[in-house]
């Protein structure tokens, strides 16, 4: 997978782009699946699990703010971040969020937003899980996504396609050096 520069400097919120950013985009590509997928009036409830790092850091960075932004169908780079505080206090104290933007939906903060601390994920420590549940409870669609780094997500089993393939590896610091002390950039 190439990148280019205008992917490696974004606009978003702070204050880390894979606690912050990557789990806002995780939950507005669900809330997208869920508007493409299903029905929104069978959507009663959404929960997000954190895994990881995402959960050990995820308050001191915000990762659930962002993650109720993103359900609420917020990007990082258009969200009016003069309104997130307002946002949340709306979500918090009326326990409604406007999923997708416009699907009012009950949401008991601390209940559906779960911090896993001692659980990490095989693929990746930046793990997320976020399910869709019917009036019944029941589950009606589950994604995992990978926040990788520098806002970048990737759902489960796209890990190894992320990672990329380096033209020149480095095995060693020494071939390095040797060339950066011999064209004196030191």
């Amino acid at each position: 997978m190439s990148h280019s520069m205008f992917d490696l400097f974004k606009i978003g919120v702070g204050p880390s782009s894979s606690h912050t950013v990557g789990p806002m985009v995780a939950c507005a590509r669900f809330s997208q699946f869920a508007i493409q997928t299903l029905s929104l009036d069978a959507i009663h409830r959404v929960s997000v699990d954190l895994y990881g790092s995402l959960a050990l850091t995820g308050k001191g960075h915000a990762t659930d703010v962002a993650c109720v932004m993103g359900l609420m169908g917020e990007m990082p780079a258009t969200i009016e971040s003069d309104e997130i505080d307002t946002m949340t206090k709306m979500v918090k104290n009326g326990g409604e969020l406007p999923f997708t933007g416009r699907h009012y939906i009950r949401f008991n903060w601390e209940a559906d937003i779960a911090f896993h601390y001692e659980k990490v994920l095989p693929e990746h420590p930046n793990g997320m899980t976020v399910s869709a549940y019917d009036k019944a409870g029941d589950c009606l669609t589950s994604k995992t996504y990978f926040s990788v780094g520098g806002g970048f997500v990737v759902e489960e089993g796209e890990t190894d396609a992320w990672r990329p393939i380096l033209r020149h590896p480095i095995r060693s610091i020494a071939p390095q050096s040797c060339l950066s002390n011999a064209r004196k950039l030191t």
